[in-house]
This record gives structure tokens, sequence and C-alpha cells, in this order.
């Protein structure tokens, strides 16, 4: 009787590592997927750009991202209500005043400032260049880990961060030799992407500590919706009404895929990614991104990159491929406290 149970614990065991390994094989491919449809957020935007300005393009972007967001939020306040019957589970914490406001603060910092910055670099440079600065990303967070962690860099880390900067060098001195159809690439519409990342990395870091708490899809649902309301209150000020009647059906399309396809569902398959893979392992597929971008922009829109550019494009690849997968797991959540 005792050998049964040893085989019958054996095999449960078994299966457990089983339907470990599969659900961390899904988690890398919600990652990767999320880092695909990330590389196709640009063309979009590019194609939006070419009938309206960079605040409405961004505003519809976000509209279409919150309708994206309903059903999770109907399902949210269902379990809240339920959670509040006996025997239907534990309910879902309660948001204190000083979580509330790092909500407000960092949706205020990833969505209207980060992604108008970002969109505004885009309207004054190629897909290829913007989507190639995104590369500098996995960089900026080893920079942060380093200088705001204690962590430290050994000489080969040292030598992609060198190495990622040339990069970006090389890329602008790159983009002179060339003009793309939809534009020549210039220092300040790169400049703008790499300052729009800077901010959201400090979105990604609030983010990350009212994770701990509230969890991925609650603040992921909440942050883009108040942010979207920040959006509609700034652009129409600014900016005016967005247009309704003189949009392509083209525009439509393009618009509703960077809302849906590459911020509320990449968001999601991201997020709920890094649940179940390391954060170190998952960071690598954020280098799809640049390159899909780069590629898209080149076939697609006639972006053209001289050697100078590829070799720099591949020097900030090559940087952020060393960076996330280095032996070392770097926490944000360390990095903000």
């Amino acid at each position: 009787m005792g050998g049964d149970l040893g085989v019958y614990a054996r095999v449960e065991r078994m299966a457990s590592v089983q339907i470990s390994r599969r659900v961390s094989w899904l988690g890398y491919g919600a990652c990767a997927a999320a880092g695909c449809l990330w590389g196709t957020g640009f063309y979009f935007g590019k194609l939006a750009l070419r009938e309206m300005g960079v605040g409405h393009m961004v505003l519809y972007r976000f509209l279409f991202a919150s309708l994206g967001m309903l059903p999770l939020l109907v399902q949210m306040w269902l379990r809240k209500g339920a959670g509040g019957r006996s025997g239907a589970g534990p309910a879902a914490p309660k948001w204190t005043r000083r979580e509330a406001v790092t909500l407000l603060l960092s949706a205020g910092l990833g969505i209207p400032l980060q992604f108008l910055l970002q969109f505004e670099g885009l309207a004054r440079t190629t897909v290829s260049h913007a989507s190639l600065m995104v590369g500098t990303m996995p960089v900026l967070l080893a920079l942060a880990a380093t200088l705001f962690a204690g962590e430290r860099l050994d000489w080969l880390g040292w030598l992609a961060l060198v190495g990622s900067t040339i990069g970006v060098g090389l890329i602008e001195v790159g983009g002179r030799h060339g003009a793309a159809v939809a534009g020549e690439p210039t220092l300040t519409g790169d400049l703008l992407v790499v300052a729009s990342l800077v901010i959201a990395l400090g979105w990604v870091l609030m983010n990350k500590s009212l994770m701990r708490v509230h969890g991925p899809l609650a603040v992921t649902a909440y942050g883009i919706l108040s942010g979207s309301v920040m959006l509609v209150v700034w652009v129409v000020a600014v900016d005016g009404v967005p247009p309704l009647a003189h949009v392509s059906g083209t525009a439509w399309l393009a618009l509703a895929a960077s809302g849906i396809l590459c911020t509320a569902t990449t968001t999601l398959l991201w997020n709920w990614g890094l649940h179940h893979v390391p954060a170190s392992r998952a960071g690598v597929f954020l280098n799809i991104e640049p390159a899909l971008g780069s590629w898209l922009g080149v076939e697609l829109l006639g972006d053209r990159l001289g050697p100078f550019a590829w070799v720099g494009g591949g020097l900030i690849l090559a940087a952020a491929v060393v960076l996330t997968t280095r032996g070392q797991e770097m926490e944000p959540e360390v990095i903000l406290e």
C-alpha cells in the first residue's frame, strides 16, 4: 500500500512539473506575442499621422484601448461584487489614497506625457529610426538598476552600455545619408522618442509597486482608463475636437489596431507572461519591437538606413540582448524602493 502511495506521489509530481513547464512556455509565448504586436505600433501610428495631428492620433489610440479594456473592467466589477457575498472568495483589496495618487501620477506620466512626446518624435523622424531608439529601453533599465538599486555591472555590461550609446550616435550619422518616403529622420525626433522612454521607465516602476497589491489586470485597466480621461481633457483643450468626417478607412483600421492590439492586448499579454516567467528572461522579448518596427519601416514605408545606421541598430540590439540575458535579474521593485 505504501509503495502505491509513493508511485501516486511521483506521478503527481511529474504531472505538476509538466503543467509548470507548459505554463512557462505559454508565458514566453505571451511575451513574444506582445513584443511582435508592439513592433507594429509605430507603423500603424505613421499611417494615422498622415491624416491627423499627433494629439488626435494618440487620443483615438487610447479611446480604442479603453474600449478593449471594458470586458476586463466588467469582469473585475462582477468579481468585486461577488467577493462581498459569503462564500464567494476574498474581496479585492481597497485602494488607499496614496495608491490612488500613485496610479493617477503614473497614468499622467505614462499615457498623455509619454505617448504625446513619443509620437511627436515619430512625426519628426522615420518609423525605422523611432523603432531602433526603442531598443535603448533595456539599456535604460540596466542603467537605472545601477544608479538606484546598487547593482554593479561587470565589464561586459558596461561595454554593452557604451556600445548602445555609440549605436545611437551612428544611427544619427546614418540618418543623414538617405531620405525616407514619409520624411527625413531628424535628431529632434529621435531624441524625443528617447525622452519618452525615460518617462516610460518611471511609469513601469510605479506600476510595478501597485501590482504587488492590486495585481496587473486592475492596474492596467484603471491606468489606461484614467490616462485616457486625461488625454481627452488635454487634447480637446489644446487641439480641439478630433476629426470624424474626413478620416479614411485605412486610418480608422490603423487607429483601432494600435489601440486594441498594440496597447490593450499587448499590455495584458505582457503582464500575464511576467507572472509565469522570470523578468530577466522575459525582457529579451522587448528586443522584438525595435527589430520588427525598423524592418516594417524599411519594407512597407520606404525608409532608408545608411550603413552607419545599420551598424548602430545592430549595436543597440546586441547591447539589449546582452543586458536582458545576464544571469542576475533586475527587479524594478527594488529600483523603486
